[in-house]
């Protein structure tokens, strides 16, 4: 395209190994190669669309040999678009040597917001926020997909106006559990692989077992937990040996009983993961109930469900607070330092003045000390006259008489 339309960008990818790579588009490029953030798919960067101006997030994959996950995350997306608290996607683009998805730019992870408040979220946050993400996990599941990875850096908060909205995102191990044509669910199996995340996934997925909806309840259920705890028992088991910490991990999450796992936080937390625990493989979660727990939270807590009141809302609205209030000493400050310069100002001016009054002064006096000087030269000047005079008055008399 040329003249009036979009003009197509050539944008340099660096990679790990630091060789470059040719991405051409005419809708979107890069933000002076700007990293969000990398995973095990590839990088995450900062781009723009070039119509409207608006920010994205540009995801790049290498690529390899296996199928794209990027563009089976695609395939995901499409699914899911026009759900709320699902981001849009905008584009896939398949390189020689990368595939590239373009999709709406969010913001932070509710990881990371809850690592900026020192692990510490109110009871109140955390009912809100596991609210969201059920409703978010009850729309994934009507289009037949579980997502098997639930953790909270999968779940963002909007940008700008919309930083109350909760986003699920990365469905690189999303599943279908249910044919869409037949509407038949998958089988039972065993014997299978850990997916997801080992610190939050079921009992039933350490224990090999296929996933289903179930398991994506029951994670919910610890990431509830980790957020009012600020940790889980079962975390910071070190071991070079991925598979014997995922035993260990399993090993603590099966003896942990729930009352110990729960003690001292609500009882419905007990309830919620106790259902999820007790789910059949193919039974589908009584969402409204699960809401209604969480809601049962917040009324026994005289709680209002209100999202200006999340603490990333509150924590920001009094930061700003606090800059007005910044703002308006600075500018007291400010009128003060003007008000004391014009004090100065009127203070040197009077001074001057003062100055000018006592110069005056003095000049008059030195005029006047002139004129006195000139009077009293002038009267010594006439008296001497008049002496003068009378000597030569009297030398006539003399000369007269002589002559006489």
């Amino acid at each position: 395209m040329k003249d009036n339309k979009i003009q197509e960008t050539e944008t340099e990818l660096i990679n790990p190994q630091k060789t470059k790579k040719l991405v051409k588009q005419e809708m979107f490029s890069l933000i002076n190669n700007k990293l969000l953030g990398k995973g095990s798919f590839g990088k995450i960067y900062l781009g723009k669309n070039n119509i409207t101006g608006e920010d994205v997030a540009i995801k790049v994959e290498p690529v390899g040999d296996d199928m794209s996950q990027l563009k089976y995350e695609y395939k995901i997306y499409k699914l899911l678009q026009g759900g709320y608290g699902f981001p849009k996607v905008y584009q896939f683009i398949e390189e020689t040597r990368n595939n590239i998805l373009i999709m709406e730019l969010l913001g932070p992870s509710i990881e990371k917001i809850f690592l900026k408040y020192k692990r510490h979220f109110s009871l109140l946050t955390v009912v809100m926020i596991m609210e969201q993400i059920l409703y978010r996990i009850e729309y994934l599941h009507s289009k037949n997909l579980i997502h098997r990875d639930i953790k909270p850096d999968n779940f963002l908060i909007g940008r700008g106006d919309k930083n109350k909205v909760i986003y699920a995102i990365d469905f690189g191990l999303a599943k279908k559990y249910k044919q869409s044509k037949t509407g038949l669910h998958i089988p039972y199996r065993d014997g299978k692989h850990l997916t997801g995340t080992a610190r939050y996934t079921s009992i039933n997925t350490h224990l090999g077992m296929e996933q289903s909806r179930r398991d994506d309840i029951e994670a919910l259920g610890y990431m509830m937990v980790y957020l009012l705890r600020g940790r889980l028992p079962w975390q910071g088991m070190i071991n070079s040996n991925p598979k014997k910490k995922y035993e260990r991990i399993k090993k603590v999450k099966m003896e942990t009983k729930l009352t110990l796992l729960c003690a001292g936080l609500p009882e419905e937390i007990i309830k919620f993961i106790q259902y999820a625990r007790d789910m059949r493989f193919e039974d589908k979660p009584n969402y409204s109930y699960l809401r209604g727990l969480l809601r049962k939270i917040a009324s026994r807590n005289a709680l209002k469900m209100d999202p200006n009141k999340l603490d990333w809302i509150v924590k920001e609205k009094k930061e700003e607070e606090k800059e007005d209030e910044n703002e308006e000493e600075k500018e007291e400050k400010k009128e003060l330092i003007k008000e004391e310069k014009k004090e100065e100002s009127i203070e040197e001016k009077v001074e001057e003045e003062k100055k000018e009054s006592i110069k005056e002064e003095k000049k008059e006096e030195e005029i006047n000390e002139e004129k006195k000087e000139e009077k009293e030269e002038k009267e010594e000047k006439e008296e001497n006259k008049e002496l003068i005079i009378e000597e030569i008055n009297e030398e006539k008399k003399e000369e007269k008489k002589e002559e006489d």
